[in-house]
C-alpha cells in the first residue's frame, strides 16, 4: 500500500503531523523525497542539523523517528534545500522574489549557489570544499539533470520496493515524485483532511500541468483538486504540542481521517 499526504496550504498545513500519526497507525517507512527550511526562519532546526555536519530539516527527522528501524532523516529525504531571505526587489536563481536558495544536500553531495553568501555556520560545519558549484540557472538546470533526478529516481525505488509506505510532499506541491501513483491521497489543512483516488488524482496531476513531462515536481495541489471530486472530507481536532509530538497520539485523534484514507485505497 501506497499513499501521499499532500497540503493544501502552502505553510503548516499540518502535513508532517498527520503523516507520524499514520504511520504509526499502519507500522509504515515515511519517505520525503524533497524538503527545505529557512536559515531565518527556522535558525534553530538549521544550526541542530549543520553543527553535526548534516543539512536535513524537522519534518525528516520526525518521519524517520516515527518510521520502524534505526533511521536517520537523510535515509528517508535525499534533497534537502537551504533557503535564506532575500530583501529588496529582484527574483533570484530560482525565480523567487522573497528567498534564495543557498546549499543543496542531494544525496550525500552538497550544491552551493555561488550567487549568495553562504552562512558561516554552514561553511564551517558543512563539507563543502568538494561541493558542486552553481551561479546560472543554466548551470543549476545541468546539475539537477544529473544529482537531483538520480536522487528522486533512487528514492522512487525504494518506495515502490516498501510493502506500506507513506510519501509526504512539500509546500503545496501536489506531488514530489513525478511517476508517483498511490493508492489513496489526503489533502491536508488546518481543520480537515480530504481523501482522493490515488489514480484519479495522479492523472490530475497531468492534466494540470499540460503533459506527464511539463513541470514534473510542481503541480500545485490547488490546481490538482479542483479538477476531481474528493471521495471524502474528514474534520482534524486541532492538537497541542505535546499530543502532536506523539505519534500514537495523533493516531488516535486522526482515527477518523485515516479510517476513510485507508477505505480509499483499499478499493483501489
Amino acid at each position: 500500500m501506497k499513499l501521499l499526504v499532500a497540503g493544501a496550504d502552502r505553510v503548516d498545513a499540518g502535513k508532517t503531523t498527520f503523516t507520524v500519526g499514520l504511520l504509526s497507525r499502519l507500522g509504515a517507512v515515511g519517505f520525503k523525497p524533497r524538503a527545505g527550511n529557512d536559515y531565518w526562519f527556522h535558525h534553530d532546526d538549521y544550526r541542530y542539523a549543520v553543527e553535526q555536519g548534516r543539512l536535513f530539516g524537522k519534518d525528516a527527522k520526525r518521519l524517520a523517528a516515527a518510521s520502524p528501524g534505526d533511521l536517520d532523516p537523510e535515509d528517508i529525504n535525499p534533497i534537502h534545500r537551504l533557503w535564506r531571505p532575500s530583501p529588496g526587489s529582484g527574483a533570484g536563481m530560482l525565480g523567487q522574489e522573497d528567498r534564495q536558495f543557498v546549499v543543496d544536500r542531494v544525496a550525500e553531495n552538497f550544491v552551493v549557489n555561488d550567487t549568495v553568501a553562504v552562512p558561516d555556520g554552514a561553511r564551517e560545519h558543512l563539507p563543502l570544499d568538494d561541493a558542486v558549484r552553481v551561479d546560472s540557472l543554466d548551470g543549476f538546470n545541468d546539475v539537477m539533470a544529473q544529482l537531483h533526478v538520480v536522487a528522486l529516481d533512487g528514492i522512487a525505488r525504494r518506495i515502490a520496493d516498501r510493502d506500506r509506505a507513506v510519501v509526504e510532499s512539500y509546500g503545496d506541491v501536489a506531488r514530489p515524485l513525478s511517476a508517483f501513483e498511490p493508492d489513496a491521497v489526503a489533502v491536508v489543512e488546518p481543520g480537515r483532511a480530504r481523501v482522493y483516488d490515488g489514480g484519479r488524482y495522479a492523472k490530475a496531476c497531468e492534466v494540470a500541468t499540460g503533459s506527464p513531462e511539463e513541470g514534473q515536481l510542481e503541480e500545485r495541489v490547488p490546481n490538482v483538486i479542483d479538477l476531481i471530486d474528493a471521495a471524502g472530507a474528514v474534520e482534524l481536532p486541532a492538537l497541542g504540542s505535546d499530543e502532536r509530538d506523539d505519534p500514537a497520539t495523533v493516531a488516535r485523534a486522526y482515527d477518523d481521517a485515516y479510517e476513510a484514507l485507508l477505505t480509499v485505497a483499499r478499493a483501489d
